[in-house]
């Protein structure tokens, strides 16, 4: 950004937020080990979460807590706490009267929906674990061999689909012997099904707040899944403490003004994965807030369907990934309506995934002043499926992207010298007690002092003053040494690349692990990279060989290479753009959605052969 432009987001104050101060305790060892506590405790919290779904149906029956579109119009169903508690209740008294041993588990194999949020919660009244699969185990593997994996690993007693017909092909491949099978839309052909409208019928009895009376912050109250570095997935304990610590966590560190606009959240992030499940999710609920299911993603011809919410829908909060905020950007900076119906309530842009892009972070605060005459925060937090999930965040006004800022209160971050960076260790109620049905791997998580080795890498933004925050630096095993002996430190040159080469590259894979030099496996951000063309319909295989795309990507990592003054652990040396997106068999997408690199690398050998051949092909990048 230049001139005037710079001058003018420099004036703007941000949009007020009451942030926790930040009294960090800092303990420096002779070992070089830095442990980082707030000094403020961490507030009280529910016993278990649907205690907050009692709260507001008593308080607020009539406030919205959930809305998404349906049917063909795609029109709002909008369900209210007093509504959405009474149903909660029958299927509760429905799942009790299966008879089923407590701690048996109902898995859910569909996506986000109202139904889904409705039965998680009656599981927990009824004591059983919930356990929300990844829907693409069933409907993007050929194999379903992970699914296969997991139901044996946890033995579901309960599961459940939104459509039959849609989870056909996996619901035939498990074993469902002495499994009730419930549906929402259809039944499966074949597989003998109860209909949820069936289940929520159930006339209550006073065993429902009899199991309720029996939950315990030791409860567990769902299995969330985590694929990381090994392939197959392991089923994370959440203890119902860990799940209502954690809220309570992320609402002390931004406190919610009594008088503002009731919480309002429009999300899409899978429900499946923490950061929707739990970190987007339970704080809204915790609040009293509303939330609407959206239904788009951050990929083209899906993000429509966002913009379309965007238009009706003010947030008071709103997160999505780096690709779903340039693809928001590029449309409110066509659309003033849109622009204003986003900025009109809200208080906090949150990101996660990946590094944002400054020059994004620039374009998005723009808008916001363009529009309000503010900038609106950028917050991110950091953690993991095992924390519940998140762990620090920057809970202050920072200009700087690429934190993941500073531990929350009741959570204790020791910082273990690794090389020029620290690994990264968590201990607090948040932290999980280890894996569901695999010691072996339980014992191996935590530390002689009970941290958690989580396996990521940070730094911090000012040594002489930790407060100033941490740095994500990448995964400890991920860095790897060139045959000159240099050592490459993946995680931080790989969000530099992509930042470097935006909009055009959304995700990358960095390889040279005992070559000569660097190189870059990328892929493109399909919804920019049209733009770059002028062609809204153009495929993969077109952009990632037209020459307005190729130069993008050349200037942005040549600027990159010239900015680290040919230090061989930053310098980029060649590039190539794929057109296969990560693979869920291939293990290339980790828990957090990170890309697995060591899979990726391994996976696509084949690009790797290419990418550093005597004699590369045209479409190999070659950078200055």
């Amino acid at each position: 950004m230049v001139g005037s432009a710079a001058a003018v987001l420099e004036k703007a104050g941000f949009r007020k937020v009451d942030w926790l101060p930040r009294d960090i305790a800092v303990e420096r060892r002779a070992d070089g080990v830095v442990v980082l506590k707030p000094r403020i405790p961490l507030q009280g919290y529910e016993k278990h979460i649907p205690a907050s779904l009692a709260k507001w149906a008593k308080e607020a029956p009539e406030r919205i807590w959930l809305a998404q579109r349906t049917g063909e119009k795609r029109e709002w169903r909008k369900v209210s706490y007093g509504e959405a508690k009474r149903v909660v209740d029958s299927l509760t008294q429905g799942l009790l009267n299966l008879g089923l041993d407590e701690g048996r588990p109902v898995a859910i194999l569909s996506g986000n929906s109202i139904e889904h949020a409705l039965m998680t919660q009656a599981a927990m009244q009824a004591r059983l674990p919930v356990a929300p699969v990844s829907p693409a185990y069933s409907l993007m593997s050929h194999d379903h061999q992970k699914l296969k994996y997991l139901f044996g690993l946890i033995k579901p007693a309960v599961v459940m689909v939104q459509d039959g017909p849609t989870f056909e092909k996996a619901l035939k491949a498990l074993d469902l012997d002495g499994v009730t099978v419930v549906h929402v839309a259809r039944p499966c052909e074949g597989i003998t099904s109860v209909a949820f409208a069936e289940l929520a019928a159930t006339p209550v009895t006073g065993a429902v707040e009899e199991s309720i009376a029996r939950i315990t912050p030791q409860t567990i109250g769902k299995l969330l899944f985590t694929s990381g570095s090994t392939g197959m997935p392991k089923a994370v304990i959440n203890t119902q403490e860990m799940m209502c610590a954690n809220a309570a966590m992320m609402m002390q560190v931004r406190p919610r003004d009594a008088d503002g606009p009731v919480s309002t959240v429009l999300d899409w992030m899978p429900w499946n994965h923490t950061m929707g499940g739990n970190a987007a999710f339970h704080p809204v609920l915790v609040d009293g807030g509303t939330l609407y299911i959206d239904d788009g993603r951050p990929i083209p011809g899906q993000f429509d369907e966002t913009i379309k919410n965007l238009r009706e829908i003010s947030p008071t909060y709103y997160a999505n990934v780096p690709a779903g905020y340039a693809a928001l950007a590029s449309a409110m900076e066509k659309d003033e309506v849109l622009c204003r119906s986003f900025f009109k309530n809200l208080i906090v842009m949150a990101y996660g995934g990946a590094r944002l892009p400054d020059d994004l972070y620039d374009r998005m605060q723009a808008l916001a002043v363009r529009t309000t005459g503010q900038r609106i925060v950028f917050y991110t937090g950091w953690g993991s499926t095992e924390t519940a999930p998140t762990s620090t965040g920057t809970y202050w006004d920072t200009e700087r992207v690429g934190l993941i800022g500073l531990p929350f209160p009741g959570v204790e971050l020791k910082m273990v010298p690794c090389g020029s960076k620290y690994e990264l260790r968590l201990r607090g109620v948040n932290v999980t007690s280890g894996y569901f049905g695999q010691p072996e791997l339980t014992k191996k998580m935590f530390d002689e002092e009970g941290f958690y080795c989580i396996g990521d890498a940070g730094l911090f933004v000012d040594p002489a003053d930790p407060v100033a925050g941490i740095i994500f630096a990448g995964r400890v095993v991920e860095d790897f040494k060139l045959t000159t002996g240099t050592f490459v430190h993946v995680g931080s040159l790989r969000t530099d690349a992509i930042a470097a080469a935006s909009p055009a590259i959304h995700d990358a894979l960095v390889a040279g692990q005992d070559l000569p030099f660097v190189g870059l496996l990328a892929w493109p951000n399909l919804h920019a990279c049209r733009q770059i063309v002028g062609n809204a319909d153009a495929s993969f295989e077109e952009v990632v060989k037209h020459p307005d795309v190729i130069a993008c990507v050349r200037q942005g990592l040549d600027a990159h290479n010239k900015a680290v003054d040919g230090a061989s652990s930053r310098k980029i040396s060649r590039a190539l753009l794929m057109v296969e997106p990560p693979s869920i068999d291939g293990n290339e997408l980790t828990d957090k959605g990170y890309i697995n690199q060591r899979a990726g690398l391994e996976r696509r050998a084949v690009l790797v052969e290419r990418l550093y051949a005597a004699s590369p092909d045209e479409d190999v990048i070659i950078l200055n």
